[in-house]
């Protein structure tokens, strides 16, 4: 499984339903799961990002797909960074001289 990071801003339609963020972050938990992603942290945040989420997804198509099903219902807009963990540093460093 591939880590992403995905930053999270509300939309003007987000932010008017605001009170409904935590019924998304179900929903998006599940529509996660339909398509063999893990959600592995929401976070509501304070600064430039409203939300962030920690996803794995089994490769980067799927996890692109998953952000654009979200962008599709209008509430949020999102920035996604792929993730690398130790072990994957540590095989991606070994080649270097």
């Amino acid at each position: 499984m591939a880590r992403f990071v995905v930053l999270v801003n509300w939309t003007v339609q987000g932010v008017r339903s605001v009170k409904d963020t935590v019924s998304r972050s179900k929903a998006f938990r599940e529509a996660a799961k339909a398509m063999d992603c893990e959600v592995a942290e929401i976070c509501w945040t304070l600064g430039p990002y409203d939300i962030v989420s920690i996803v794995d997804a089994p490769n980067d198509e799927v996890a692109t797909r998953l952000g654009l099903l979200l962008g599709l219902q209008g509430n949020v807009k999102t920035t996604t960074l792929r993730a690398f963990g130790e072990t994957e540093m540590e095989r991606i460093i070994k080649g270097l001289p």
